[in-house]
């Protein structure tokens, strides 16, 4: 596979900013003119990062080239840092990662490369915080994608949340960033997303809440199809992970589910891009260079 690097200046970003893509390789029986000028359009799987990773870290911890070279494949991994895929417009010059996917990238890939900006060729995933994001774009943006893989991320009811979140809001940032037992900084995660907001009302009412989304899309006829994964031994996810399948189930949302030994790690994701690609109907499909 040929693995293109750019770095750029994002519009939506307010920086420069990087993005690692795979894109399908010549096969050696045929000539580069027959290949680079055939104008064949490539299926795309947008593959999202989790917390504390970026750009590289699908490239750099997983055999993703192997699986997007059997099976003739773009893959673009945007890097986005901790924003949880949203719109950041109180960090300096605004930090929209949405629109920075959306309506930045995805038309760069798809007027750069030989990309099918058909819906039934692009796919989206993402493991932990890439999980919610792809949950987010497959809900938002139904139109663009025809399946969507949530490794490793379950949103919760807030409802059940709202008391412990409304105290959080209330306190101050020097108490919630000296807590020396958050380590996966999660109190501090959940204050600066709910401090975007000048008060805990103006937050409920405005912030993009993915399971109420889902809850009340059941219905829905332009979705995509959904798979969810996790590990059983996940520590953040296994109990919100049996309370959504639960919830989802009792009102009949179509969900595909897997769940396996293992915890919120790599191979854990490593395994579960696999199933993804299974779930994506590519299971059977050796079309690329398997070397």
């Amino acid at each position: 596979m040929a693995l293109l690097h750019l770095d750029f200046e994002s519009q939506f970003l307010g920086a420069n900013t990087d993005v690692n893509i795979i894109v399908p390789d010549k096969p050696r029986e045929i000539s580069p003119a027959q290949f680079y000028q055939s104008g064949k359009k490539y299926r795309v799987l947008w593959l999202l990062h989790g917390t504390f990773g970026g750009y590289s870290d699908w490239v750099r911890k997983s055999n993703i080239e192997l699986y997007a070279c059997e099976h003739d494949i773009i893959v673009v991994m945007p890097g986005v840092g901790n924003s949880d895929y949203e719109a950041w417009n109180n960090f300096t010059l605004g930090y929209d990662s949405e629109k920075y996917i959306v309506e930045e990238l995805m038309p760069l890939v798809y007027g750069w490369l030989p990309a099918s900006n058909k819906r039934e060729d692009n796919f989206i995933a993402g493991l932990s915080m890439g999980g919610g994001g792809a949950l987010k774009f497959a809900l938002h943006y139904p139109q663009l994608f025809a399946k969507c893989a949530s490794l490793s991320y379950c949103p919760r009811d807030p409802a059940l949340m709202k008391d412990n979140l409304k105290a959080l809001f209330d306190m101050d940032r020097s108490e919630v960033e000296k807590d020396e037992g958050d380590v996966m900084h999660m109190k501090l995660r959940y204050y600066n997303i709910m401090h975007r907001w000048d008060t805990f009302e103006d937050y409920e009412k405005n912030h993009y809440d993915i399971y109420n989304e889902l809850i009340h899309a059941k219905d829905r006829k332009d979705l995509p199809a959904f798979l969810f994964t996790v590990g059983d031994k996940d520590p953040l996810m296994t109990e919100s992970f049996h309370a959504l399948k639960k919830k989802l189930d009792e009102i009949g949302f179509a969900a595909k589910w897997s769940e396996d030994p293992v915890s919120h790690e790599w191979r854990v994701w490593e395994r579960d891009i696999q199933k993804a690609f299974v779930f994506f109907g590519f299971s059977d499909e050796m079309k690329g260079n398997a070397f």
